[in-house]
């Protein structure tokens, strides 16, 4: 089949590069210029396991090529895909402007019937607005032109996106027209054939179903960070309590880890949007808004930790930040709990000294605005740890999870551990001399 993928970042890339190894020849296209010959080099701009191994070995083959021209792309296409961001507005709602700006260029440029499929993650309507830009701009070319507007929602989980690809959970499409379910069940046969993954709905029902999945994890963290809370005020461990629920099989054990807030380029933007939906219905939104508040309350905990421990003026110390991308097995720093906290922390005064197995580059150049005299980006986990007072968890990487704490105990001049992300036992920890601060846990009620 015949492929167009508009957008080359997280989901066009990975979408695209996913089609392209079974077979079908598609082309990214973008208007950055740089980063397509980035592109066609094998360099890819995200890290995500897998990725550039597929798009290394397809653009070779010749099923996967990138360009800037969609009026060429779209002249043998049988399917496009719309995979553009919807950035938040100030007020939370979606900007759908990048995903009405294609709808018209595809509009202004298609010869012949094609199916368009909403990739990204639109509010409920926005399929209907694609429709009309597309039509109007058929109408002003005086052409009639057959095409039909669908959602493919992705699900699709930073650090194991191509896996997720190739193995999804299930298939979510969203139309009403057979021809076009037709063609979409042929091309996502290759990834249903163990079972029958895909799921036929309107098109509204989609749009719906990606924003009401992500908003559900996002409630099972902030439901958990607020247990946490209580277990910090009644001196119990959050690891057992989320043990004892995990284990009910109506609960599972999936996102209910209490740590420092969720971040990353989806629940963050997905929560935020579901709010200004629910304004803009009078329904209020209470739900979204207490996990979104939780959430907030989540990123600034660590800071006051370490206030009630080392006092609110840190001039003069140090703190170890291991981990900075919003988490592992990927190098995305959007809206990440680490960012958060080195902000703060130089704003009372401290010196940072911060590891990051993937994510150095893209935090510089988030953190560029601050002090950077006081930043200290090392080469590896203990060379953050010289010198420092205290070390900070940010980020549950595989390569911190059992490090040598004999050193830490004797790196640190406070023996002082806060752990956002709860890697560490605190009975072990303690074993070796050294204080642990987690969320919900900590070394002081044993």
């Amino acid at each position: 089949m015949r492929i167009t993928i508009v957008g080359t970042g997280y989901v066009g890339l990975v979408t695209g590069a996913c089609f392209a190894e079974m077979g079908n020849d598609v082309v990214c296209v973008d208007i950055d210029e740089d980063k397509l010959d980035r592109l066609r080099q094998g360099i890819v701009p995200i890290h995500e396991p897998g990725l550039d191994r597929l798009i290394e070995e397809n653009t070779a083959a010749g099923q996967l090529n990138f360009s800037s021209h969609l009026a060429d792309a779209l002249a043998d296409t049988q399917v496009v895909f719309i995979a553009v961001g919807t950035p938040p507005h100030e007020d939370g709602s979606a900007d759908v402007s990048h995903v009405l700006t294609v709808a018209r260029q595809i509009g202004e440029t298609m010869v012949s019937r094609v199916a368009v499929v909403d990739k990204s993650t639109v509010p409920v309507g926005t399929a209907d607005r694609v429709e009309e830009t597309i039509q109007a701009a058929l109408d002003e070319r005086g052409v009639d032109i057959e095409f039909d507007v669908l959602s493919n929602p992705e699900f699709l989980k930073e650090g194991a996106a191509v896996a997720d690809f190739m193995r999804p959970d299930r298939i979510v499409i969203g139309s009403e027209n057979e021809d076009s379910k037709r063609l979409m069940r042929e091309l996502y046969a290759p990834f249903s054939r163990n079972h029958d993954k895909i799921q036929f709905m309107s098109v509204r029902d989609a749009e719906m179903t990606k924003y009401a999945a992500n908003a559900m994890l996002a409630t099972k963290i902030s439901f958990m960070n607020e247990i946490a809370a209580l277990c910090d005020h009644f001196g119990v461990d959050v690891e057992n309590v989320r043990k004892g629920i995990g284990s009910d099989q109506r609960i599972g054990f999936s996102f209910i880890y209490a740590g420092a807030g969720y971040g990353g380029s989806c629940f963050p933007k997905d929560v935020r949007a579901l709010i200004s939906m629910a304004n803009d219905a009078d329904l209020g939104g209470e739900l979204f808004r207490a996990v979104e508040s939780r959430n907030r309350q989540q990123k600034t905990l660590l800071m006051d930790r370490i206030s009630e421990k080392m006092g609110a003026d840190l001039s003069g110390r140090t703190f170890a930040v291991w981990g900075l991308s919003f988490k592992p097995e990927t190098d995305d720093i959007r809206e990440a709990p680490a960012l958060e906290m080195i902000e703060r922390l130089l704003a009372a005064g401290a010196r940072i000294r911060t590891f990051d197995p993937k994510a150095m580059e893209p935090a510089k150049r988030a953190l560029d605005h601050l002090d950077s005299s006081r930043i200290t980006y090392a080469d590896s986990p203990f060379d953050a740890v010289t010198g420092a007072d205290a070390l900070l968890i940010m980020t549950e990487w595989k390569n911190f999870r059992q490090p040598d704490f004999r050193r830490l105990a004797e790196s640190l001049k406070e023996r002082l551990i806060f752990d956002g992300r709860n890697l560490f036992d605190p009975e072990i920890v303690a074993n070796y001399g050294l204080r642990y601060i987690g969320i919900g846990r900590n070394s002081e009620r044993l």
